[in-house]
Order: C-alpha cells, then structure tokens, then sequence
C-alpha cells in the first residue's frame, strides 16, 4: 500500500507539473503491476474451484488500461491495496485475544526431586503425580492439586480480572498465573492433556480456520459477478461506450463481502475469547447464534462439580479407610469431578495412596486398574446391589445423594456416598440462557430419577432424561437435534459423543482437559454456564453485522453501478467511491468487537 501511494502521488506530482504523459505512464505502471498479481490470484482460485469478486478486480483493471484510464487504474490498485491492508488489520485487531493464548503457554516447569531439590525441566517431561514448585509470577505448567494456599490471577483463562485465593486441596487448570508466593503443586496429568493445552489447541485452529461465512460471501459472489458482468455488458451495448463498461466494473470492486464477513466472524471470535468462551471457528460462532435447543449435563454444570463426601458403606468385614484408600488409588489418574472428591477425602484422613497401574476410565462406568495386585473398580455396579447396601441405597436416593461403588477382584467391598449440591446460580443462569435465545432446556445425567428430577425442578428446565448413558446422551442429541439448531454442554469423558454429535459441542473446560474439550466446538474456560449465553448473544450479534455490512456494501455499489451505467459516474470518481464504501463496511464489522452481550450479562 505504501508503495502504489507513493506511485500515485508521484503521478499526480507530474500531473501538477504539467508533465501530463510521464504521470500517466506512472499509473499505467501501477495498474500493470497490480493487475499481474491479481489474475495470479484469480487463476489460483479457480484452479481450487473457489469463485470471488477478484474477478471483477481484474477485468476492471484491464479495462482502465484498454480504454486509457490510468488514474482509474492506479486507484483501483490503490484500492485493493488498502482494502488488504484494513482487512489484515482488522483480523489482527480481531484475533489478538487469541494470539495472547498462545504466547503465554508455558514451556517448562520447577519439579521436584525426592530430595527436595528444584530441577527445571522441560514441559513434555512432567507426569502425573510429579510434585511441582510454582514460582511467584509463573504460569502454572499442568492441571494439578495445591499442596499450599495460592494467589492466583486467573484473567486470561477465565476472563475474571480479580485474584482469586485456592486452598489446599483444590484442583487447579494449566495456564493459570501466581499472583502469590511460591506454592507446591501434585501434577494430575501431563502437559498435552491439561487445560491450557487444550485451549491452546482451539486458539490454534481459531486463527488458522476459514470461517464458513466466508464461503456463503463467497456464494454471494458468485451471484454478484454475473450480475455486475451484466450490467456493465448492457450499459456498453445501449451506449457504444467501452468506458462506461470499466465505470461499473470500477465501482463494483472489491465487494465488500470478502472484508466485511470474515471481518465480522473473526471479531465475533475475540469478543467470546474475552468472555471466556473459546469457539473453535467462524463456522461454530455462527452456528452458535442460530441454536435454540440446549441440552445439558447435570454433573458440573448445573451442580457445583465440586462433590464433597456424605459418608461411606462397606461390607461387615471390610475397614471403611482401607475401601476409601483403594478407591482414591485408582481414582487419582481420572480428571472426572467425582473422582476429585474422593482423593481429597482420603488425603483429608491422611491415608497413604498408591500409584495405580493398568488404568482405564470407561466413559459413563467408572475408573479400574490395578492396586497393590488387586482388582479396584470404580463406579457404577453391574448388576444387583448386595444385601448389606440395601437400605442404605435406599436412604442414598431419598437424601439426593450418589452411590459410588468399589468393587475389589469383583466382588463389592463398599460404596462411597457422594453429595453435589445444585449451584446457587443454577437457576438464574437457566434464565439468562432463555434470554439469550435458547427456547428449550433439557438436563441429560446419568444419576437416578428421583434425584435428577429434583435438581431439573430446583433450576427449571424443561425436559430431564435420567439413568442416561452415553450412548443414549447421543441419541437424543440427534433427536434434537432433528428439530432445531442444538447445543449440548458436558465437561465429562463421557459426554465426548454427546458433543461430537450436536450442531455445536460445548465442554467446561474450566476444571481440566478431558475428551470432551478435544471433541468440543467451544470451551467454557471459566467454570460459568451463562458466559455461554454470552457466548450466543455475541455470535448473533456478530453475524448480524457481518450479513448488515455486506448487504449495505452490496447495495451502495450496485446504486453506484447503475449510475455508472448511465454515464453519470466517471471511473476515476467511481475507483474513489467504492473506496469509502469499503472503508465503511470494515468500520462497521469491526463494531462486532465491542458489543453483543446484553446488559443482564455485566
């Protein structure tokens, strides 16, 4: 842009000068220099079956220098110069909420050695179980549980400015910064599974995905080019004028689709970014504000996802710690919100745990591997409760509380009684995403009946499917799905398929990387569901103003057009219009970054 300014000014220094044939030669130079480039481009699209107003751009340019009109030509090029130049602005303005995820993801980590020596090393070496020192300033490395007090500044992840302080104990996400002193921290996974790792895989392909507004502009166009082409054929044939052909192919190029959209989407993107909802692309923000439908899982987003123990039945001649102990064994590789419960539980009794092998979490059943030569299994029970648990399953379902089982080799040693307890915003934020455009509401869990029941009345939804599997969670999904635009939230490895089947998957992030996030179209980096809501209102916002941009840009060149064509707009006058138009159209898609999210959102 700074080079086709300075050629053109040059011309029109010569121009002034009276050295009317050099400052023509000048612009002839520009619009030849710009026109090659642009029919590579044109050509490349079309070898990739893509179809844009490059076109146009091309056969303007050509027709300024067949008919002689260079300073149309020149600024023509001027134009399309600047029109880039704004555009690559805009979308770094636009993405720069997301880039700053990317810069700040953490390379290495302070571990600690048997001996109490700090070691730094790199950040693919960390395991779980790994203890760590976090320095003050430090961005926490892995998902991990505090061994001290912490000040933490958690702004970046989840859009909260203030510090917030976490007690021993509490698990805590990657990607987090110490507002505080030095705290220790127990890796719970490594480094490509934690939670910043995952947000910055979807930062990734944020940046790098084209959305597919861009492809509806460029259907758009594909409507537009023939119509332009047209005009300017009939404005020839009636007149004998060639010039006034080149005036309506001037005033029709670029067609702001190609600016305005992408702008729109990509300034949609950062606005939900600052919101703490990371979209995957362009294509999941605007479907995201089409969706009416919301499906929900209980555990973690309508619940606090922080379960606290209620107490523990064994077998007559099992020990109640030794069954606790086994179970927060196994239950210390799952990133899954019970299982956090359970090992806090066996620490707070200072039992000694044991580092599982032979793993394996099976989505919607539980967690088994092997401890001590044994068996363990956690979750749900196959099959009929035992004698013994009888009537205490039966208090379990009256007090609202879950049973979660232990079996060793087995055969059924105990079960753990876990409460979690609706959160006290769960039934405002249901509002809040009424408000935002979701018209049905449905709670899909795999807890008991009664006790999903009592949570659907408590936070006012308008379907709940209990005992739901994951295989079921997909089925209705698609059900749903069949009847308008869904949206399903979980935060679980078992909700995964659940998400991966809806118009738009979207996993709590906030309390760890699970296969739900890496399925997930967005991820709610704060641990709120009515930033989804924001989330909705942003997009739809976003994509108004992408197809308003368009269509007033569109409009204004085709009004241009038409005077063109009747001779009342000369290309140089007209190169210069469809400039301002362009401007105006990249001014008005940058307004997606500033607003979208209503008042009850603040």
């Amino acid at each position: 842009m700074v080079v086709l300014v300075a050629v053109v000014a040059a011309g029109a220094g010569l121009w002034l000068a009276g050295a009317r044939r050099p400052a023509e030669l000048v612009w002839a130079v520009a619009t030849a220099g710009t026109l090659a480039p642009t029919t590579f481009f044109v050509l490349r699209a079309l070898w990739r079956r893509e179809f844009g107003v490059d076109v146009i751009a091309a056969l303007a340019l050509a027709g300024a220098l067949v008919v002689g009109e260079y300073l149309a030509g020149a600024v023509i090029a001027l134009m399309l110069a600047t029109g880039r130049t704004l555009e690559a602005y805009a979308e770094r303005r636009a993405t720069r909420d997301l880039h700053a995820l990317l810069t700040r993801a953490p390379r290495t980590a302070r571990r600690r050695a048997a001996s109490g020596e700090v070691a730094v090393v790199d950040l693919a070496e960390v395991r779980a179980g790994d203890r760590l020192l976090v320095a003050p300033g430090d961005v926490v490395p892995v998902d991990g549980d505090l061994e001290e007090p912490a000040t933490l500044d958690e702004s970046v992840v989840t859009g909260e400015s203030a510090p917030v302080e976490r007690r021993p104990g509490e698990r805590v996400g990657s990607g987090v910064l110490n507002a505080g002193t030095a705290f220790g921290l127990r890796a719970t996974t490594t480094a490509e599974r934690s939670t910043y790792a995952g947000i910055v895989r979807l930062a990734e392909e944020a940046t790098r995905r084209t959305a597919p507004m861009v492809r509806l502009a460029d259907r758009y166009a594909a409507a537009f080019v023939p119509f332009t082409l047209l005009v300017a054929g009939v404005a020839w044939a009636v007149s004998g004028q060639f010039l006034r052909a080149v005036a309506v192919l001037v005033v029709a190029t670029p067609c702001p689709l190609l600016l305005a959209m992408p702008i729109a989407i990509v300034s949609g993107l950062s606005r939900a970014a600052r919101r703490g909802v990371l979209v995957r692309d362009g294509g999941s923000l605007e479907v995201l504000g089409r969706a009416s439908t919301l499906l929900v899982d209980k555990t973690g987003t309508l619940t606090e996802g922080r379960p606290r123990t209620a107490g523990a039945v064994t077998a007559p001649d099992r020990d109640p710690d030794e069954v606790l102990r086994l179970a927060a064994s196994v239950e210390q590789l799952s990133t899954h919100v019970l299982a956090t419960a359970v090992v806090r539980e066996a620490r707070d009794r200072g039992l000694t745990l044991t580092v599982p092998a032979e793993v394996i979490e099976e989505p919607g059943q539980g967690v088994r591997g092997r401890v001590d030569g044994r068996t363990v299994r956690v979750g749900q029970l196959a099959g009929t409760p035992p004698e013994w648990a009888a009537g205490h399953r039966r208090a379990a379902e009256e007090e609202g509380t879950s049973m979660v089982w232990v079996t060793v080799d087995g055969g059924a040693v105990g079960a753990l009684l876990l409460a979690d307890p609706v959160r006290a915003d769960a039934a405002a934020t249901t509002r809040r995403l009424r408000r935002a455009g979701f018209r049905r509401l449905v709670m899909v869990t795999g807890d008991r009946p009664r006790v999903a029941e009592r949570v659907a009345r408590e936070v006012g939804v308008d379907d709940v499917v209990p005992h739901c599997s994951p295989a079921e969670k997909v089925d209705r999904v698609r059900t749903e799905s069949d009847r308008a635009v869904t949206v399903m939230v979980g935060d679980g490895v078992n909700d995964a398929p659940a998400l991966a089947a809806a118009h738009v998957g979207v996993a709590m992030g906030a309390t760890g990387a699970t296969a739900s996030a890496d399925v997930a179209d967005a991820v709610l980096t704060v641990d709120r569901l009515d930033r989804l809501a924001d989330a909705v209102e942003i997009a739809r916002y976003a994509r108004r103003i992408a197809v308003q941009s368009a269509l007033v840009g569109m409009g204004l060149a085709v009004l241009a057009m038409l005077v063109a064509a009747a001779g009342r707009l000369p290309p140089v006058a007209g190169a210069f219009l469809q400039e301002g138009i362009d401007v105006v159209v990249i001014l008005n898609a940058l307004r997606a970054l500033r607003a979208g999210v209503g008042a009850a959102a603040d």
